[in-house]
């Protein structure tokens, strides 16, 4: 579902879980799919089915769920590292992972809902992920990234990065480019962890319990 106009759907009873991606648009905008999509993540949320969010995505889960969506400090685009919260919770989604670098395109950033909890962050943007009910996952920073996105990304955003080059943790494409070949396959990896322990919350026991 997305604004090229797929249809969004009127409850989650007929998913296990679900995925929000990103998107070069604002949660706050006019647009006819954004109420639609935040009803359906309260009622997923409401019914215990797992929900995951990136970037766009994780800022979606925050506002459905009463958080504020505004302007960044700075705006991130490129590789940055993140930090891992030194918290039991936190080690229980990452792991021995304590730090890492991530992926980054983004202006706005979410606040905490009620209820999350803080898991990742970085200099540049206090909140990087979060977590509610140890089940739903909201992250702003992106660790799904395949090299021709990244590609890609830098093609279309190329005069999105030269607007926002005065930022300090803006990268040049030539720059980020550069990077991805190192630092891809360590973030293909905590994205294998992070998915495979949100796959956790994410069973056919609940889907049988809610159609009997």
């Amino acid at each position: 579902m997305n604004d090229a106009g797929d249809r969004v759907p009127t409850s989650p009873d007929s998913f296990s879980g679900l995925v929000f991606m990103g998107g070069p648009m604002s949660v706050n905008d006019l647009l006819p799919w954004i109420e639609p999509t935040l009803k359906l993540i309260r009622q997923a949320v409401a019914a215990d089915i797992p929900v995951l969010g990136h970037c766009l995505g994780g800022q979606l889960i925050a506002k459905a769920l009463a958080g504020e969506i505004g302007p960044n400090p700075v705006k991130e685009i490129g590789w940055g590292k993140v930090q891992v919260e030194n918290t039991p919770l936190a080690r229980d989604w990452f792991g021995e992972i304590s730090t890492f670098e991530a992926f980054h395109w983004h202006g706005e950033t979410f606040s905490l809902p009620p209820g999350a909890v803080r898991i990742l962050s970085s200099a540049a943007c206090a909140n990087q992920a979060y977590v509610i009910s140890n089940k739903h996952l909201g992250m702003q920073c992106h660790v799904e990234m395949t090299r021709p996105m990244i590609e890609q990304w830098c093609t279309i955003g190329a005069d999105e990065i030269l607007a926002a080059s005065s930022s300090p943790a803006v990268q040049s494409g030539a720059d980020i480019l550069a990077q991805t070949e190192a630092k891809l396959g360590p973030l293909n990896q905590v994205a294998e962890v992070l998915y495979s322990r949100w796959l956790t919350g994410v069973t056919t026991e609940s889907f049988i319990e809610r159609h009997g």
